[in-house]
């Protein structure tokens, strides 16, 4: 199986100043990202930047850089720029692997593009695990989805779903955490910025909903294990440097040297 691991990466974050770029056991976060992608084992593996500095910390390391507009509303976005600059064909699969996930675990990244590739119906794959925490369950924070018989997504929401009306149960059996770790066909991918924004997507903020609304299928891989928490704050960074240092939580996923 084919596809290209596409990182979009900046330097606008807020909470975390230059954040692609931290240090993460001599390698900067962004690099870090890339070697996972590689070792998913994606034929290409490209980062969708506009920031020159960016740009160049990744080629120094090997990897190949895309300089994309600054002014994209989202991330999808600027991979649909990525995708159209490097002339992927249309029925090419890419996986967008966010930039600030420098322990996303090579075989979920892989097993998400399997999932389209054996979805024809369906214009994205995407991941998701069992919740079992009921603070998590009501959370607005963790996005839930919901599945058909076939592992199609219904809806994706930050509410408590599926509600369990007659209180059995503090969470749901079938209650499953939304993982943000996204495969495309590039055919959609160009054509994903030209669609109408759904009013469903504005209300929950959550870009996804945009391909239901207007009624694309999107295939969801369920696995067991929930994924180490990407980086978006210093205390995130500096556990995410202990684990790769060797001195994380036992079972923690260690980033490649």
């Amino acid at each position: 199986m084919d596809f290209v691991a596409l990182i979009p990466a900046r330097l606008a974050s807020t909470r975390l100043p230059d954040k692609p770029l931290a240090d993460i056991g001599g390698r900067p976060m962004v690099v870090r990202v890339a070697e996972r992608a590689r070792a998913a084992g994606a034929q290409r593996v490209a980062i969708a930047t506009d920031s020159g500095r960016i740009a160049e910390a990744v080629r120094a390391a090997g990897f190949e850089a895309v300089m994309t507009a600054a002014d994209h509303p989202s991330g999808t976005d600027r991979l649909a720029e990525a995708a159209r600059l490097l002339r992927l064909p249309a029925d090419a699969i890419v996986v967008n692997v966010q930039g600030d996930e420098p322990l996303i675990p090579p075989p979920l990244v892989r097993a998400v593009a399997a999932r389209l590739a054996a979805s024809p119906d369906a214009a994205i794959a995407t991941a998701a695990h069992p919740i079992h925490e009921v603070d998590d369950w009501r959370s607005p924070n963790v996005v839930k989805v919901v599945l058909d018989r076939t592992g199609r997504a219904l809806l994706f929401s930050r509410a408590s779903i599926p509600f369990d009306r007659d209180g059995t149960a503090p969470v749901p059996a079938c209650a499953l955490r939304h993982i943000g770790l996204y495969a495309y066909r590039v055919g959609f991918l160009l054509a994903y910025p030209t669609l109408e924004r759904a009013p469903i997507e504005a209300l929950e903020s959550l870009e996804q909903l945009r391909a239901l609304w207007h009624g694309h299928r999107i295939a969801v891989e369920v696995t067991d294990e929930q994924p180490p928490p990407g980086v978006d704050t210093p205390a995130d960074l500096e556990r995410v440097r202990r684990i790769v240092s060797g001195g994380g939580p036992a079972g923690a996923s260690v980033a490649p040297n």
